[in-house]
């Protein structure tokens, strides 16, 4: 999995490109607690360019998501794909990550 960073306005948006799996689920972590310790708590995670995510993925967004919280800010994904929605939604967990059309609108009325 390829991760990128961009500081934009009110947040900070990461783009994740592969497969979000037990492999790649640490890196995850480690680059959004790199992030949130960097000074941003408020993420998006772009997931527009991610087609598989397994149990291990869902956990590290989960993970990702206490972090940002715990910061005192949020943690917010965009662009997700069919089999990682149905994954959200097996799992019920679209209830407690709202998926977003895009990074802009994850953020854009707050």
């Amino acid at each position: 999995m390829e991760l990128s960073y961009e500081d934009k306005v009110s947040y900070a948006e990461i783009k994740a490109i592969g497969r979000l799996n037990m492999v790649s689920a640490p890196k995850l972590r480690e680059f959004v607690a790199g992030i949130v310790a960097a000074g941003s708590n408020r993420i998006v995670v772009n997931l527009e360019n991610t087609a598989f995510m397994d149990s291990s993925g869902l956990g590290a967004l989960i993970g990702c998501l206490k972090v940002a919280r715990q910061a005192g800010g949020d943690l917010r994904i965009a662009g997700v794909q069919p089999q990682v929605k149905m994954v959200l939604e097996l799992t019920s967990m679209d209830r407690v990550l709202t998926a977003y059309d895009s990074a802009e609108e994850a953020f854009g009325n707050d």
